[in-house]
């Protein structure tokens, strides 16, 4: 046995107090070296803003005891590093997955150990009413209980800080350091539930922030105020695919008076298996299965997905066939994008941005151009969005929307996360919009591309799971640096960037090197010639390297060959990384 994760194990084994349905985990695992070393040979870390695995026993799984561990380092940064911690309080939501509403109270028995607030919602919750949550109650930060769209065995933690956006690297940085104080996961202390209630240390919280929340929703309408109390003909399917988003969504729906709302009755209520879909993921087709059975029996216009917590929204609507499309990230983005700026003050505009990440689609820099509307681009993480939005709040810079080809996207800074339920209803008074004009949303799209190229994008993902993983993601990511690109598929490389360490390279010219202004991150993009480029990413919390493409063609095919070539071709350069050992 391994003394690197042994004596972890060794130490879980013979805790005495072990929680009784963790010990019999424990138990099963007993000989099976392999799944023990996975799930002791490191702890969990944080990756996009928080800690996220597998349920089960061990220092890499989630566990109340990792939970524990997380909050109490959270709780002694909070205490160094903000003010009336105590008074002001943090505010926990959780979603439909296994262990959340148990992980939320064991959050609060970590802060209410240390004379801190806790307000919790008494029933589940998306994500973006967590972030609204932290800058309604004022609180100095928020955690949601969440593994997003992962498969149902995982769970996992994200920290949003007191303006209500996931925590920067810098102070995840200092959390981390603060978590590692606590050296012995067994001795955290904690408040007893019981205790909390009649201590006044947990607030149970109902439907005021929902009600506050909505307020707020209605305000980032486009249509005339007038035109708000007009029923509204437009067929919608939604699916909240087991998950949170139900409530806001419809009631969202409601309020823009929308009268043929459809919900897709077997994945409404929250089912922490989500046993409807192979994943509960908006980004992926599947996920559209049973709404668009429901759209072709209703003859729907639109059909609505969200991921579990409610913060992706995926879209699929009519083509010419009347088949239902499901639109990429940044098809639906570029579609809202122009929806927005086209019905947008021109004084508003003036001083008006719009945040991408780098992965994300140029169709959306074309638009924001053509509307003389400056594009900023961000690193990949919705985290990165929410914190150039607080340097606007101190710049003067005006927000107007925000969104990554991974599904998520913002209209309002009222939340500074990425928000579902503010695409959805969006996204359907858009669809309202352009059939009036009598064009579906593919037709839209066409016209975009017809006025700014044929944009086109993919990706590919590569999942390596445990330890060995870990190293074959490193080795990839090893591998390229140390021979750096300058050809993809034909295509020559005219700028190498590097985001780890910040440098990019003019390939015209070898000793021509930038400083890139973003915050460090394990990333290699390279643009190339005719308007393509490719990016590679480890993801931060799931055991995946992501390659990420796009291209701009002369026309669709054109561009489905460009993409067809340079994803087929680092495909192959990854292989050979993976097996050149």
């Amino acid at each position: 046995m391994s003394s690197n994760w042994g004596k972890a194990y060794q130490k879980w084994k013979t805790f005495q107090n072990l929680e009784s349905s963790l010990k019999l985990d424990l138990d099963k695992l007993k000989g099976d070296n392999k799944a023990l070393e996975d799930a002791f040979y490191k702890e969990l870390t944080f990756g996009t803003g928080g800690i996220r695995g597998v349920l089960g026993p061990g220092t890499n799984r989630m566990n109340i005891y990792t939970i524990r561990k997380a909050v109490n380092g959270l709780a002694s940064y909070l205490l160094k590093n903000t003010v009336n911690v105590k008074d002001r309080g943090v505010v926990v939501a959780y979603d439909s997955r296994y262990m959340s509403q148990e992980f939320a109270v064991e959050t609060a028995k970590v802060f209410g150990a240390y004379g801190i607030k806790t307000h919790v919602f008494d029933a589940l919750r998306p994500t973006p009413l967590l972030s609204f949550a932290v800058r309604y109650l004022g609180t100095v930060a928020g955690i949601m209980i969440t593994a997003s769209h992962n498969p149902p065995e995982y769970n996992g933690l994200k920290v949003y800080n007191e303006d209500g956006g996931q925590i920067t690297p810098d102070e995840a940085k200092e959390i981390i350091a603060s978590i590692k104080e606590t050296e012995d996961e067994f001795t955290v202390p904690v408040m007893e539930k019981e205790k909390l209630e009649e201590d006044e240390l947990i607030n149970w919280i109902g439907k005021e922030v929902d009600n506050a929340y909505l307020e707020q929703l209605i305000l980032i309408s486009k249509l005339d105020p007038a035109e708000h109390g007009k029923e509204k003909g437009t067929q919608i399917v939604f699916t909240p695919l087991h998950g949170t988003a139900n409530d806001l969504v419809t009631r969202g729906l409601q309020q823009l008076n929308f009268v043929n709302v459809e919900v897709v009755k077997e994945q409404a209520k929250p089912d922490p298996e989500f046993s409807t879909v192979e994943s509960p993921n908006p980004e992926e087709h599947q996920a559209f299965k049973l709404a668009i059975e429901q759209g072709k029996q209703t003859n729907a216009s639109i059909l609505l997905g969200t991921d579990p917590d409610g913060d992706r929204l995926g879209v699929a609507v009519k083509d010419k066939t009347g088949n239902y499309q499901v639109l990429t990230g940044n098809q639906l983005g570029s579609l809202l994008l122009d929806y927005i700026l086209s019905h947008s003050d021109s004084i508003i505009r003036l001083n008006a941005r719009m945040l991408k990440t780098v992965v994300t689609s140029e169709l959306g820099r074309a638009i924001a151009d053509s509307y003389g509307v400056k594009t900023i681009d961000t690193l990949t993480g919705f985290k990165y969005i929410g914190e150039k939005i607080r340097q606007f709040d101190s710049t003067g810079e005006t927000f107007i929307f925000g969104y990554e080809e991974s599904y998520g996207y913002l209209i309002s800074s009222f939340a500074r996360d990425k928000d579902a339920v503010q695409a959805a209803m969006m996204a359907c008074e858009m669809a309202y919009y352009w059939e009036k004009q009598g064009k579906t949303l593919i037709e839209a799209l066409d016209v975009l591309y017809e006025k700014h190229g044929y944009y086109l994008e993919g990706m590919s993902s590569l999942t390596l799971k445990g330890k060995e993983g870990s190293d074959q993601i490193a080795a990839i990511m090893d591998g390229i640096r140390q021979n750096p690109l300058t050809e993809i598929a034909d295509f020559q490389v005219e700028k190498a960037e590097d985001y780890l360490t910040s440098e990019r390279v003019l390939h015209g010219n070898l000793h021509v090197k930038e400083t890139i202004g973003l915050p460090k991150e394990n990333m290699l993009k390279f643009v190339l010639e005719k308007n393509c480029w490719v990016c590679l990413r480890p993801s931060g919390t799931e055991p995946k390297i992501k390659c990420y493409y796009g291209v701009c063609g002369e026309s669709p095919e054109d561009s489905k060959q460009k993409l067809a070539s340079i994803k087929e071709t680092m495909d192959k350069m990854i292989d050979q990384l993976i097996y050149a050992k």
